[in-house]
């Protein structure tokens, strides 16, 4: 069956034109206006991937996005943002969208991007867990339930996005990886020359992981990028 799309924006020509291209290339599509709407059809309809505008006229996209993750609710999110919403677009990465697109966009860049997010959830779905945990430092990391704990059980609240860039890291201890690596390997593309989001992520996780540690964990190479200093013992045998 086609995948089903739903279309979030106030905007009626956005939703009526995108609505239409989409349904051209083979895609089923629901519209909706406002987070309410978008909220309802989420429970009657279960979209494939939501398209999401970031200002809505009973809230904001990013807060509805935040909820759902939240929630546990893990249905693909691309965000629509304005030209100039660089904040809006790193703290949605963070707080678990899957891709962010800049308003005015191309309609059929919005089809690669909701293809490449369909694609990713498609091999997360079909490829089973090899891993049962990672333990650096004092760490223990479970993606199975993408959490992070200490040696003594506490709990490190990491968001989806944090979770990503850690896993891409304890995956390849030591190697270093320049931004655009990172950002191919957590978001399925290119870094923009201007878009700093990877390295908001980075100093988030620094910050969060020192507060129980004095190594440092990960390090910073000019020009080069980033890379995880200390060793990675995977258990792949643990549930």
């Amino acid at each position: 069956m086609n995948k089903h799309i739903l279309i979030v924006d106030d905007d009626g020509e956005i939703r009526t034109l995108t609505s239409r291209y989409l349904a051209q290339q083979g895609f089923r599509t629901s519209i909706a206006a406002n987070c309410a709407q978008c909220e309802r059809l989420l429970v009657d309809m279960k979209p494939d991937l939501v398209v999401l505008d970031v200002m809505l006229p009973d809230g904001s996209g990013l807060n509805l996005c935040r909820s759902l993750r939240d929630r546990g609710d893990q249905v693909p999110i691309i965000l629509l943002t304005a030209l100039k919403e660089d904040v809006d677009r790193i703290i949605g990465l963070e707080i678990g969208a899957d891709d962010y697109m800049v308003k005015p966009f191309v309609p059929r860049e919005l089809i690669a991007r909701i293809n490449a997010v369909l694609r990713r959830t498609r091999q997360q779905e079909s490829e089973p867990d090899v891993v049962g945990s990672y333990r650096f430092d004092i760490y223990v990391a479970e993606p199975a339930r993408r959490r992070l704990t200490t040696a003594d059980g506490d709990i490190v609240e990491l968001t989806g996005a944090e979770f990503d860039l850690l896993q891409v890291f304890l995956d390849r201890p030591g190697r270093l990886l320049s931004r655009d690596q990172l950002s191919e390997l957590t978001q399925g593309r290119q870094a923009d020359p201007f878009n700093r989001s990877i390295d908001v992520l980075i100093s988030r996780l620094r910050k969060k992981l020192a507060a129980n540690t004095a190594e440092t964990l990960f390090r910073t190479v000019r020009n080069g990028g980033y890379q995880l200093a200390v060793p990675v013992e995977i258990d792949r045998d643990a549930v």
